[in-house]
């Protein structure tokens, strides 16, 4: 009996690390230098052009292709809030590490400031 458990729960081990690799995106998978700038707006890249072959089959047939990151990176270009910052990023500014180890020394002596109940909600 222990044996026959054994076996089953190798088994299907061994199925779902074969699995996990099934649906990997490939490696030519564009980066986010594809979401574009008109000048005005972000612009969301051209989905055709990001059309990948399918390697699986279904019944014998090919699979459709698969278009990676097109729906990512239109939805990044759409939620762009300064799309200037695509061509031409900003500096990161420095730390405010004086807020920073107040929130941390308030919170350590039990003084947490509550969350404004107007903007705020709690998780619960």
């Amino acid at each position: 009996m222990k044996q026959t458990r054994l076996l089953s729960i190798l088994a299907a081990v061994a199925f779902a690390v074969s699995a996990t690799g099934c649906f990997k995106p490939p490696r030519t998978m564009p980066e986010a230098s594809v979401i574009g700038f008109d000048g005005a707006s972000a612009v969301p890249p051209d989905c055709a052009s990001l059309t990948r072959s399918s390697l699986l089959t279904d019944g014998g047939f090919r699979r459709p292709g698969m278009q990676w990151g097109c729906a990512t990176y239109t939805n990044l270009a759409a939620q762009v809030a300064r799309p200037e910052d695509i061509v031409n990023p900003r500096t990161l500014g420095p730390a405010d590490a004086a807020v920073a180890a107040s929130a941390v020394h308030r919170y350590e002596t039990g003084r947490v400031i509550e969350l404004d109940k107007t903007t705020s909600r709690s998780s619960q």
